[in-house]
């Protein structure tokens, strides 16, 4: 019996148990088309903050009610139906078109045939025929996309489950965009759980470019980005330490808050190395420990490894535990394992175990540090001590009823030990009060110190005593001014003048006598232009009377606060000699320190500039100069210039870019040059090609490898298949160490 439309809704109630059929026009509801990839889906996915622009699946039950509308309808006695024309099936957010539709009361669902699609929020599909019934449907010959990341593929039957579990036969599955297939996994059976973001594959071959590269008889993917236990990509390199060299890692996503990445990698000339990373992160704790073991070095023919160990725990009551700590079998493990010229130039490995507590007014804790020392050049005499242990309190308090009065006390002991020279306890105490006067464009701050240091000792040089003291006074007046004024046609800009200067006392005390456990001579600059010890740790007090001065100038965008300009400049006028020194230290003879100055320019056009330079005026030449000139339009477009310069130290030049030349490809490269040693430190060049299908990277290097000058030279190649490995270690990340201002950035057209 058949039913014109107008009388279709008069048979609705009675025929069709749950079943609304409503008439409607042909062309009413829009059938549901199969989304085709753009160029990179996952560009809108980024833009929009890592939040996907489509909805996830509604509030979906089975008992929400079917409806179907169609062009014309026939209702058989027993209750079934048949719909044709342009049908289109509608269960809360899940839609369904077809070419006929069978109502089966007695099975309790719904037969579907002819340009077949399904669609909900998370994926959309096209097929022959199918059904669906009760929130779960089942398609053949299916072409599929997952809607909420980029993934498409064929199946020869494809089942929906009603918790939106994908199960696929005879599959070929991808992330690449409609009409490229540079890679696929072609599959028995594939599994899709979106709601958990995990793929299961099984009697999988991936293939690349047509190229079958491993067959596996069960495969775990990721779906989307999210973690996921599996494999990732290997890299293949080769060098001249340890030849051809390839690596297979293997990431365990094993909770939310720890995971364990395993990466053994062999080296045709060495062996085969394991390396594994244990991560751990809990409200109050994040710990890192990871190795490297190499059971056998055929070129050495013994064990070599690596173990580092790094965690900080917030415990109650303001107090946290710290652990830094590496290790490694031998002093040239670095030199044959590290790739890369920072690496081989590692003198120590510090080994720290700290206790600390901090509030408003203390700092305090108690620390056991010693190190290894891997330049075995260094004489036992020049080694760092071990600090078994350091205890330190730090207090600062605010006068009650006199805010501008501050006082404060410092104390720190410590046990050194060493298998040669002298050891033995250092006690620091250095309490002290401060006046902070502060106004409109000014500062005055006053300041007194008493500071005291006792030694017990061991193993003393003849003649040196075994418990020697110093005890002095430190007196200081520390003022500077702010000008500021408006620039620019309409003032757009800010510019400051900062004047600042330092008198500061410190009477002569006789040191000789006092060993040096932790004291050198830091750097100078503007900041130690204005220390009260031009010395670095408490076993030399530099007598001083001496005033400082320093200019600093500013330049900043009134409307958003951007710095353009900063330019310090400074020196240190000796009223008195300097007459306390380091033992290998060589007195200063001149009525000055050198003069510093730093100017760093930024934000102008994508250009950034810093310059620094330490001159001796006494000898009218530089001792320390540094220039550093970038070009930065973006994270992954940069160009680095720069040059430093020691006097009888080094003198190097160094030249660093990285920048596509299309929307995929990019190049990138970097050489240092010593031009005190007329050759190079460390040469890179590379490329990499980057879409929505895939990545390769490949880098040729050349670096000094060894403190006695020896070069080493690699090779090294790593192709990524986007979404299949997206959890581990970068392929670019030595990259953002190497090149100043690099950070990864997806080239037009891909990901």
């Amino acid at each position: 019996m058949r039913f014109p439309r107008s009388s279709l809704l008069a048979v609705t109630q009675t025929a069709l148990w749950a079943i609304s059929l409503t008439s409607a026009s042909a062309g009413a509801a829009d059938s549901a088309l199969l989304h085709e990839l753009q160029a990179c889906p996952d560009q809108a996915f980024a833009l929009a903050g890592g939040q996907s622009p489509l909805p996830r699946r509604g509030n979906y039950s089975r008992e929400q009610p079917i409806q179907v509308n169609s062009n014309n309808a026939s209702v058989a006695i027993a209750g079934d139906a048949t719909v044709n024309g342009q049908v289109t099936v509608t269960q809360g957010d899940r839609q369904l078109t077809a070419d006929s539709v069978r109502v089966d009361k007695l099975r309790d669902g719904i037969e579907i045939e002819g340009n077949v699609s399904y669609s909900d929020p998370e994926i959309s599909v096209q097929g022959r025929a199918g059904r669906y019934e009760a929130g779960a449907a089942q398609i053949s010959d299916a072409q599929f996309q997952m809607l909420q990341q980029a993934s498409r593929g064929r199946a020869g039957s494809l089942r929906l489950d009603e918790q939106g579990v994908l199960s696929l036969d005879e599959v070929t599955y991808t992330t690449c965009p409609t009409g490229n297939s540079d890679w696929q996994i072609d599959a028995a059976n594939v599994r899709l759980d979106n709601a958990h973001h995990k793929g299961v594959a099984r009697k999988a071959r991936v293939r690349f470019k047509g190229v079958p590269l491993v067959y596996l008889p069960w495969l775990s993917f990721p779906v989307g980005s999210a973690r996921q236990s599996g494999l990732l990509f290997p890299s293949i390199g080769n060098s001249s330490r340890g030849g051809l060299q390839v690596s297979a890692p293997f990431y365990a996503n094993l909770a939310p808050n720890y995971d364990l990445t395993l990466e053994p990698t062999l080296y045709t000339r060495r062996g085969l190395d394991l390396f594994s990373e244990l991560r751990l992160l809990t409200q109050n704790s994040r710990a890192t420990l990871d190795g490297n073991f190499l059971p056998h070095d055929n070129v050495l023919g013994e064990r070599r490894n690596r173990l580092r160990l790094t965690d900080t725990t917030e415990l109650p009551g303001d107090w946290r535990l710290r652990i830094a700590a590496e290790n490694v079998s031998d002093a040239a493990y670095f030199e044959d394992f590290a790739q890369g010229a920072d690496g081989t130039s590692v003198a120590f490995l510090p080994r720290l175990l700290e206790l600390s507590f901090r509030d408003e007014h203390w700092r305090s804790g108690a620390m056991l540090r010693n190190f290894q020392t891997i330049d075995t050049g260094l004489a036992s005499a020049d080694r760092p001590y071990t600090e078994l242990p350091r205890l330190y309190a730090q207090g600062n308090w605010q006068a009650t009823g006199l805010p501008q009065l501050h006082y404060s006390f410092n104390t720190e002991v410590v046990d050194f030990q060493r298998a040669t020279g002298v050891r033995g306890w250092r006690l620091d105490l250095q309490p002290g009060a401060q006046l902070n006067i502060e106004g409109m464009g000014y500062f005055l701050r006053p300041a007194v110190a008493l500071r005291s240091t006792q030694y017990q000792l061991t193993d003393t040089a003849a003649g040196q005593a075994a418990s020697p003291n110093r005890t002095l006074s430190v007196a200081s007046v520390d003022t500077g001014l702010v000008f500021e004024r408006s620039t620019g046609r309409s003032g757009q800009r800010l510019i400051t003048l900062e004047p600042r200067l330092l008198y500061l006392y410190v009477p002569y005390r006789n040191q000789d006598q006092l060993p040096v456990f932790d004291t050198g001579l830091p750097d100078l600059n503007s900041i130690s232009l204005y220390r009260s010890n031009r010395y670095v740790g408490a076993d030399r007090v530099g007598d001083a009377n001496q005033l400082s001065a320093g200019l600093t100038v500013n330049l900043f965008s009134s409307e958003r606060g951007t710095r353009y300009l900063s330019a310090t400049f400074g020196q240190t006028v000796y009223l008195t000699q300097p007459r306390v020194l380091l033992p290998s230290e060589i007195a200063n003879k001149q009525q000055s320190s050198d003069l510093v100055a730093q100017v760093e320019l930024k934000a102008y056009q994508n250009w950034s500039v810093d310059l620094g330079l330490q001159w001796d005026p006494g000898d009218s030449r530089a001792q320390k100069s540094e220039a550093r000139v970038q070009y930065r339009p973006d994270g992954g477009s940069v160009v680095n210039l720069g040059y430093r310069f020691q006097r009888d130290r080094l003198e190097q030049a160094d030249v660093s870019a990285a920048w596509p030349v299309s929307n995929q490809w990019s190049l990138y490269g970097r050489m240092l040059y010593s031009l005190r040693d007329h050759g190079t430190i460390e040469q890179f060049a590379g490329l990499q090609y980057n879409s929505c299908c895939y990545g390769v990277r490949a880098v040729a290097r050349n670096y000094v490898s060894s403190r006695t000058g020896e070069r080493d030279t690699g090779i090294f190649l790593q192709l990524e298949l986007k979404g299949l490995a997206s959890v581990g270690t970068r392929a670019d990340a030595f990259l953002e160490r190497a090149i100043r201002g690099y950070s990864p950035a997806s080239p037009k057209g891909s990901p």
